[in-house]
């Protein structure tokens, strides 16, 4: 059975104000002072986000009991300097962000400027093991199509500065700017993967392959397939599930592979369009069905979704699962629709943040 594993990138705020605050590396040092073996926690691009890392796992049940466990971690450490966390994937506050006194991030800013100065987005990237990097780079082009389903499963950043942007998750179009972000072309072989990669760092406009922000890719520290295209998730539950399904592709695309299926290739254009509109709607509106590339309602697409890795889920005891949390967002809402029905009730943001706060750790 495949592991997985997750990483989310929490927002710290202020518990009252709900505003953000840059206490990253003071948190980062409470964390080590109370464990000093901890390797779940660690420092991200601006001061005020927070990282962790779940351990791989073979059950999703255990996965889902790690990442509400390390939410609680991360906000007793925040609790104990005067913050809390909250999943948010982007600050429905205005903020000025902090970029972290790293050599890397510094990089960063004198590379690109104010896209790294305005580069606060929170994501949850989910890690699938593979078995090698030809079964991974099969994946990798048998996945393309999908990401977009899972991003706007995923949506959780629908204001921006203090205002509404009009996007489920405006975190993905914020994330655009990279330049090297966004979805691929096939690549057909790990060969010309890692040809690929290496001609990017080349050009001296990243500085090296961990600036590779692919939609999916081979990671570069584990045996797996990274599927980055997630808001980080309101609720511990939608993580869980965005898991479950990243587990299913990955299987799915895999057996196609070994079975010598053609991988579908609408083409990058279209692959954009099907993020933008998947960003755009969220689950409130129409996505682009991944065979068709034409508009249908989301709630159909999710189930031609669920419909393509059923076998997948079914073999690991987690197709009921899935079902079940597709058809819970489906009912109640996912993270941007959660926000925008507190903001018309409360007509506060601030008050948005501090419920929000509130359903990171239910």
């Amino acid at each position: 059975m495949r592991t997985v594993g997750v990483e989310e990138e929490l927002l710290l705020v202020d518990p009252e104000s709900g505003e953000p605050r840059a206490l990253s590396a003071a948190v980062l040092a409470r964390a080590e002072r109370e464990d000093a073996d901890q390797d779940v926690f660690e420092k991200e691009l601006h001061e005020q986000m927070l990282e962790f890392a779940t351990h791989p796992q073979s059950s999703m049940e255990s996965l889902h009991a790690e990442i509400v466990r390390c939410r609680k971690e991360a906000a007793g450490h925040a609790e104990g300097i005067g913050c809390t966390v909250a999943a948010l994937a982007t600050s429905p506050l205005p903020v000025s962000p902090a970029v972290g006194m790293n050599r890397r991030y510094r990089w960063m800013e004198e590379q690109y400027g104010i896209a790294t100065r305005e580069q606060l987005v929170m994501g949850c990237h989910v890690h699938v093991s593979v078995e090698s990097d030809e079964e991974g780079v099969g994946v990798v082009d048998r996945l393309r199509p999908w990401l977009s389903v899972l991003s706007a499963i995923s949506a959780n950043s629908p204001f921006w500065q203090g205002k509404d942007s009009g996007y489920g998750s405006y975190r993905s179009r914020v994330w655009q700017r990279w330049p090297s972000a966004g979805p691929t072309e096939l690549f057909g072989s790990a060969e010309r993967y890692h040809r690929r990669v290496a001609d990017m760092v080349a050009t001296g406009a990243i500085l090296d392959e961990g600036m590779v922000y692919f939609d999916a890719r081979l990671s570069q520290r584990y045996p797996t397939v990274e599927i980055r295209v997630s808001d980080v998730c309101l609720h511990a539950e939608t993580a869980g599930l965005i898991a479950t399904l990243a587990r299913g592709l990955v299987e799915t695309a895999a057996r196609e592979w070994k079975a010598g299926q053609e991988p579908l290739d609408p083409g990058v254009s279209l692959l954009r369009l099907a993020a933008w509109q998947a960003a755009r709607s969220g689950l409130s509106g129409e996505l682009l069905h991944p065979g068709t590339m034409r508009r249908m309602p989301a709630e159909a697409v999710v189930r031609v979704l669920l419909d393509h890795v059923a076998d997948a889920l079914e073999e690991h005891g987690d197709l009921e699962r899935a079902r079940e949390g597709c058809a819970r967002l489906l009912r109640d809402g996912n993270g941007a629709q959660v926000q925008r029905a507190l903001m018309e009730r409360t007509e506060s943001l601030r008050d948005v943040v501090t419920e929000c706060v509130r359903h990171t750790q239910s």
